[in-house]
Order: structure tokens, then C-alpha cells, then sequence
């Protein structure tokens, strides 16, 4: 994540290193953008920066602020590392932590909802650890068909319904159950529930 403090620093220029990190940039951008089928205009929708400011990144034209390059991330679906990282330069390891909010998908007092599965992946599996206060719900509609969902109760109490089917579970219980119907995981206890989910899209 960018900090408040630095988000209108201009990336530095002038040396070699910095010329090679903005002509990587540059195909980078424009490899990412074409890899999607995006054009520049759904780019700069999906990002905020205006399509000449993209257009003059890709021509290795324009030296973006970090707060830019950052926009352009996000609507990557990645950090400011994963975009900047260079090949061969990315470690087999990828860690998401703890306190990393770019992960939080999801948080009020009923229900918190934190991504464990990396972002910038297309996939077709997803992983989250999901916590509800008292009386809190996850109700979603209907996902793609043949999509099931897996859940493991680590604390706590839960309701779990799929289509007109409920199951209830406690800590340590699983469950698998369609999401391609009308699906809800309700906190049935009086404390906090805390539960791991997995998504499988087919």
C-alpha cells in the first residue's frame, strides 16, 4: 500500500536504474492492458487516470506519480509491487499479511470478509476467511453455475442454507454445499463466528 504521505512523489528519473524501471513499466502496462482485451478508455475507467496520461506511459512518454502507477494497480487487481516487479525478480512465495488492508473485501460490525487468495490471480478457486458478530450474515446470490463453496467453522456457531437446505455447524464442523442458488452463511450463536471459505467455480 501507497502512504498517505507519499501518494503525490513523482517516481524518480534521471539514472539508469530508473530509466530501465520506466520502460518496464511502460510494456508492462501495455502487456497487462492487452493481455485483458482492455482498451485504453476501459483502462482509464477501471483506473481514474485520464487515457492520454495511460497512453503516454505505454509509449515510455510520461514519468507517473506514484499515486497514478498505484490507481493503475488497483484496477490490475494487483499491489505496486506485483506491477512493478520485473521477471524472473518474483520470489515462489507469495505472502499476503495480516494487517493488509487491500485484502479486506469486507468490513462492518455483522460481518468481515478478508481475501487469503492472491488478488492479481485469474482463477478459478478463491479463499477467504470470513468472521460474523452476533446475529451477522453473508447472504449472496446465485454465483456461475456449478460453482460449491466449502466452509470450515474454526469458532463459534453457524447457519449455513443453500437453496432450501440449512445446516448447522460448530467449531471444527465443515460443510460443502452449491452456490450456484440462493446461499447464506448466518452466525447462529451469541459470540463471534469464525470460519474459512472456499470458492470453486467450474
Amino acid at each position: 500500500m501507497v502512504s498517505s504521505s507519499t501518494p503525490n512523489t513523482p517516481v524518480p528519473a534521471g539514472s539508469s536504474t530508473d530509466e530501465a524501471v520506466s520502460s518496464h513499466l511502460c510494456r508492462r502496462v501495455r502487456d497487462l492492458r492487452k493481455d485483458r482485451g482492455w482498451s485504453l478508455e476501459q483502462l482509464a475507467a477501471a483506473s481514474g487516470v485520464s487515457r492520454s496520461m495511460l497512453s503516454q506511459i505505454e509509449r515510455n512518454e510520461a514519468n507517473p506519480t506514484l499515486a497514478v502507477t498505484f490507481r493503475i494497480a488497483q484496477a490490475f487487481g494487483m499491489t505496486l509491487a506485483e506491477l512493478l516487479e520485473t521477471p524472473g525478480a518474483q520470489s515462489s512465495i507469495q505472502t499476503i499479511r495480516g494487517n493488509d488492508k487491500a485484502h479486506l473485501f469486507r468490513s462492518d460490525p455483522d460481518c468481515q470478509i478478508r481475501t487469503l487468495s492472491p488478488l492479481n490471480l485469474e482463477k478459478d478457486v478463491e479463499f477467504y476467511e470470513i468472521r460474523l458478530g452476533p446475529g451477522g450474515a453473508l447472504r449472496s446470490a446465485p454465483h456461475f453455475t456449478g460453482t460449491r463453496e466449502y466452509l470450515t467453522v474454526l469458532k463459534g456457531r453457524v447457519q449455513v442454507e443453500s437453496g432450501g437446505d440449512k445446516e448447522e455447524l460448530g467449531a471444527g464442523d465443515s460443510a460443502s454445499f452449491r452456490a450456484d442458488v440462493p446461499h447464506a452463511i448466518i452466525n447462529s450463536g451469541r459470540t463471534e463466528a469464525l470460519a474459512y471459505l472456499v470458492d470453486i467455480y467450474r
